[in-house]
């Protein structure tokens, strides 16, 4: 089974799944550098329902919002990592999107029961306004404080 989705598979995938009356769990991020923190993160937001679509940030706009020096990791390398873990069932590469209208527009085409974002995330407002246009729950996951790809190389370079 490919785990690395277009977003037009994406939203096949999402029907045939709300079909069998499965609940959709989406998150969302860079996962650029996979730490303990990222995996703690994906296992619980996995726990939150029964399938667990990633959507991955793109190499572009990692770059705009954290410096030119980033990523550390092309987009494909990270979809292959994440589509490895058990805990990850569908990562979906977002490739070109970069406003928030394309963000709504493939949320509710794929329509999840929950969106899981990690507590303190600078996106929760726009995650709830999304969640409210398609009926899905919030879900906040516990941050293992001190743990970020920004915190890893700043300490490691």
């Amino acid at each position: 089974m490919n785990k690395i989705l277009n977003p037009n598979e994406a939203i096949d995938v999402a029907e045939r799944i709300r079909k069998d009356h499965k609940t959709i769990v989406l998150a969302g991020g860079c996962f650029d550098i996979l730490h303990r923190g990222h995996i703690f993160f994906l296992e619980e937001a996995g726990r939150q329902g029964d399938i667990l679509i990633l959507f991955l940030e793109s190499d572009e706009n990692i770059k705009s919002r954290k410096g030119l020096e980033r990523p550390i990791n092309s987009q494909k390398y990270r979809s292959i990592v994440l589509s490895a873990l058990s805990s990850v069932d569908y990562v979906i590469p977002l490739e070109g999107m970069t406003n928030n209208q394309e963000y709504d527009k493939l949320i509710v085409q794929i329509s999840p029961d929950i969106i899981a974002l990690t507590e303190g995330d600078p996106g929760l407002e726009q995650r709830k306004k999304q969640a409210k246009i398609v009926g899905a729950k919030i879900r906040l996951i516990k941050k293992i404080e001190g743990r970020s790809t920004t915190n890893l190389i700043k300490n490691n370079g």
